[in-house]
């Protein structure tokens, strides 16, 4: 069996869980996942069965929604409540909405952060987290990444919290961009809860909670070309057999953007293309020929 699944996964959870709570249910062993959520988040967790494995890269790609809670006055090494408390403020006062708004809008756009050291990054072929837990100093260099929308929803002055919502691109760390929001106000911060609403075309309205999973079967599983939010470009049914050998495509009759795109032949999923805009060519990325 191909597809995705759309799983809501709920908090105590961790990614590598699902996987084997959705391995037992169909009985299958190639099953991956798109984006690691920690055991502390809830929310969408996108799985992937058989050769839909091979699609995971370009979920991964895919924008993501967060919804978060901020509280303010301490900090922790790990970002959020489950962590060591690392500095704390003796009287915070949290500020005016206009002050919190404020700092919110230097972080719409993109924006340079410093992932946790606690995350699944990999230092030296090994995971940050698990160096920091073997009391080894880990040093992750800064990245970009985009903040397509930061709103302010809202503010809990007398417990010292704040929730917001947060569309951003790949790559993007919640609990960095809670402790940046903190800095901002000059208040230690962690986020208290992390909850993703949005994995590409994945949202929450069509997800599965793993005993809902149980029941629908496959039901539950949607064709792997449908989970990726790529263009699609039709591939003349005479190219077919080259896609599949490997072998590019000259466009002429198009004006294509660069970049990755669903091929398709009389409706049929053949794989994923790059389109080269400077020579005019469709190579084959991931070709998935018929079983």
């Amino acid at each position: 069996m191909d597809g995705f699944i759309n799983v809501l996964k709920p908090t105590g959870m961790s990614s590598h869980d699902v996987v084997d709570v959705v391995r037992r249910i169909f009985h299958q062993k190639r099953v991956g996942h798109a984006g690691t959520l920690d055991p502390a988040a809830a929310g969408i967790l996108p799985i992937a069965l058989g050769r839909a494995a091979r699609l995971v890269e370009y979920l991964e790609g895919a924008d993501k929604s967060y919804r978060a809670e901020i509280a303010f006055g301490y900090a922790t090494d790990t970002g959020d409540v489950y962590g060591t408390v690392t500095e704390r403020a003796e009287h915070p006062v949290l500020p005016a909405e206009e002050e919190i708004e404020a700092v919110l809008a230097r972080f719409r756009g993109c924006i340079t952060q410093r992932p946790p050291a606690y995350s699944a990054i990999k230092v030296g072929g090994k995971r940050a987290a698990d160096l920091v837990r073997q009391g080894r100093a880990v040093d992750i260099p800064t990245r970009k990444v985009t903040i397509h929308r930061l709103e302010l929803l809202h503010i809990d002055a007398v417990r010292q919290r704040i929730r917001i919502d947060v569309d951003c691109s790949k790559g993007t760390y919640i609990r960095s961009l809670c402790a940046d929001i903190g800095a901002g106000l000059h208040l230690p911060a962690t986020m208290r809860f992390l909850l993703r609403s949005r994995v590409g075309a994945f949202t929450l309205a069509d997800a599965y909670t793993p005993e809902e999973l149980a029941e629908a079967g496959e039901d539950a599983v949607c064709a792997a070309d449908r989970a990726l939010s790529l263009p699609c470009y039709e591939l003349a049914q005479q190219r077919v057999k080259a896609f599949y050998s490997g072998l590019s495509t000259s466009e002429r009759r198009l004006e294509l953007a660069e970049g990755c795109y669903r091929v398709y032949a009389e409706g049929v999923f053949l794989g994923i293309g790059r389109y080269d805009a400077a020579v005019r060519e469709m190579y084959p990325a991931k070709a998935f020929p018929p079983v």
